[in-house]
């Protein structure tokens, strides 16, 4: 079984570390399915470790900082027109999309070690609303240019109905226009739904860098009623855009989300479609951290017998970060995560500053006073600059916790997910952890440091026991790291062991230390770190090579 673990393994680093340069993807040809895998047209396996583009041609509220009165495109829009002017308004747009993602952000995209990227679309972009819908040219455009600059760099698209014609949700983020969704209400929405993604698959047919269609997102949630009153539409209206796809197009996977935020898969029977993944959206959003299981999803997966990836995660912190890819990965999960940017944040790999003035103007979405026409024309200008790649706060933290590449800090509750034995070793394995990884047995606890509100997790090991961590470096290079740490008891010694080589770190005292560990060398490629307890019990909080 160890061997199965070091081959399934081996196989994701050589995905991981060939997407660094780019390559050919019309070389490779289309990607398909087969069985559990997603593989290029020369039968090599392929991962898709992608960002989703979001904001940018579906702006979402919650990335502008606005409130109840623009938390949508079209509320956006309103907002935009009322305070610059529906003249105005319109050149703002047609810049904001020119600039929010351009080829310099595909460039980066590959340049950072991703391999797709996910597009979130409006149908609005793409054809009118009202009694008689016509296509409109401005969201092909953006189409075809994101997908000329992806061809250059090697990087996959997978084209997400974001929005679909009368919304697949009922909530702002497919732009209802009335809370509910009335592209399950209406058989006119569903008519332009499968005309929409006909066009679609018209124009890119024979484009190799298009890697699936991903036909609606997060259908359908339970919370409002509507998984309960239309779920039993979904999949028959799967079938029905997926039949007449097919009838030009019989080469691109498609892709199916659940109900309720793409997560209830119990509408899916027999797959209807021999070029068909499953897809789902993993977010870890309580406190102190847990790592969900996805436990259903790999169960799924054997019934459905079809690949499986995670369209969006992220929305969190690099400890959850790490956790995630690590774990989709070690079950053979691609994963997206979200967004590539956002304003005025931390955890996402790009975030946009905050223009002057931009309070008033957000503080208006809600019960705020009006902005004046000055200060709001300033506020919209400089966030046409602000959204340019180059004037972005990079966070190579984020980048590289996704990754689990150095330099990066590696968090003690993060070892890997091989099992007993080889990714650790504790002397009691019918107890479970406290909190973040719950049904494993290593000993994780939450505490909340000095001076912070938000909590985090430490390891507690005894004399003996041990955890192995696996560390991706970009080069051969040498790094002075530091380990904190505390003695449970009097005082504690750990042995950090590195591709063979081996340090002691000894400490006293119950209280957490930064210890220096000296230099670690690191080769190029997969690197594993394992820390060992000599004696006494030591709680390990996080390892930071940078």
């Amino acid at each position: 079984m160890k061997n199965a673990y070091i081959i399934i393994f081996c196989s994701i680093l050589t995905i991981q570390l060939n997407i660094l340069t780019p390559r050919s993807i019309k070389a490779q040809g289309f990607l398909h399915t087969r069985g559990e895998d997603i593989v290029d047209g020369e039968g090599n396996r392929v991962l898709l470790q992608g960002v989703g583009l979001g904001n940018w041609m579906l702006p979402e509220g919650y990335m502008w900082k606005f409130l109840n009165k623009g938390d949508r495109p079209r509320k956006i829009e309103n907002i935009v027109a009322d305070l610059l002017g529906q003249e105005k308004a319109s050149l703002f747009w047609k810049e904001f999309r020119k600039n929010y993602i351009t080829e310099a952000d595909i460039q980066r995209i590959a340049e950072l070690g991703f391999n797709s990227v996910r597009p979130a679309l409006n149908a609005r972009l793409f054809m009118t609303e009202g009694d008689s819908a016509v296509f409109t040219d401005e969201g092909f455009l953006l189409l075809d240019s994101l997908i000329s600059w992806c061809r250059k760099y090697g990087v996959y698209v997978i084209i997400d109905m974001h929005g679909a014609p009368g919304g697949q949700t009922g909530a702002n983020i497919d732009d209802s226009a009335d809370d509910l969704p009335r592209l399950f209400m209406d058989v006119r929405n569903q008519d332009r739904l499968v005309r929409l993604w006909v066009k679609i698959a018209e124009r890119y047919k024979d484009e190799t860098t298009v890697a699936a269609y991903d036909l609606l997102n997060e259908p359908l949630p339970e919370n409002t009623g509507a998984a309960a009153k239309y779920g039993e539409l979904l999949e028959p209206l799967y079938k029905r855009i997926t039949a007449a796809i097919r009838e030009i197009d019989k080469n691109h996977m498609i892709t199916l989300e659940g109900m309720n935020w793409s997560n209830n898969w119990s509408v899916f029977g027999i797959p209807f479609d021999d070029n068909v993944f499953y897809q789902f959206h993993y977010y870890c959003w309580s406190q102190p951290d847990n790592l969900n299981s996805i436990q259903y999803f790999i169960t799924m997966r054997e019934k459905l017998k079809t690949p499986v990836w995670i369209g969006e995660t992220g929305e969190k912190n690099n400890t959850i970060y790490w956790g995630t890819t690590q774990y989709f990965e070690y079950n053979n999960m691609g994963w997206s995560f979200w967004p590539w940017k956002k304003m005025d944040t931390y955890n996402t790999p790009y975030s946009i500053n905050r223009p002057s003035g931009w309070d008033q103007v957000a503080a208006y979405t809600g019960d705020g006073p009006k902005p004046s026409p000055d200060l709001a024309i300033n506020a919209f200008n400089e966030l046409l600059e602000n959204i340019k790649l180059g004037n972005c706060v990079y966070y190579p933290d984020v980048v590289n916790s996704i990754f689990r590449r150095i330099p990066v800090k590696v968090q003690a509750e993060n070892y890997g997910h091989r099992g007993y034995n080889i990714s650790y070793y504790v002397l009691d394995t019918t107890a479970r952890a406290e909190s973040y990884r719950i049904n494993e047995p290593v000993p994780v606890f939450s505490f909340i440091p000095a001076g912070m509100k938000d909590a985090e997790q430490f390891v507690r090991l005894k004399t003996k026991e041990w955890t192995v961590y696996e560390v991706i470096s970009p080069t051969a290079q040498t790094i002075n790291g530091s380990i904190q740490v505390k003695a449970s008891g009097r005082e504690a010694t750990v042995l950090l062991e590195l591709n063979g080589s081996q340090q002691q770190i000894r400490f006293t005292g119950n209280s957490w230390k930064d210890m220096p560990v000296g230099e670690l060398k690191f080769k190029k490629g997969v690197n594993t770190l394992k820390i060992n307890v000599l004696n006494g019990d030591a709680d390990i909080d996080w390892l930071n090579l940078k």
